[in-house]
């Protein structure tokens, strides 16, 4: 069985929407357990990782709207992983 190159990239798409979406699940769930508004490393990951499924999903569709979105907030959640990490490196010196 073979999928056809538009299922299999609607699959892509879908895989990035659902990474990109469970990282708000995660925060949610990782602020009820501390009975506060807290963002985990783990919601930055998922969030590079649903960007870069979803920015090569809009450069197969070839949709330069959504490109310019998705390369934008990619910059903005490799930034926030950076600052995560220096924070880290630092608290640990």
């Amino acid at each position: 069985m073979t999928l056809s190159d538009q299922t299999l990239w609607l699959t892509i798409g879908l895989a990035g929407q659902a990474l990109f979406g469970a990282r708000f699940l995660v925060q949610w769930l990782y602020s009820e357990t501390h009975g506060r508004s807290l963002v985990p490393n783990l919601f930055w990951y998922l969030s590079v990782a649903g960007g870069v499924v979803l920015l090569a999903y809009a450069i197969h569709r070839r949709e330069p709207v959504f490109i310019a979105g998705e390369s934008l907030t990619l910059m903005i959640f490799l930034r926030n992983l950076q600052l995560v990490r220096r924070a880290r490196r630092e608290s640990n010196q």
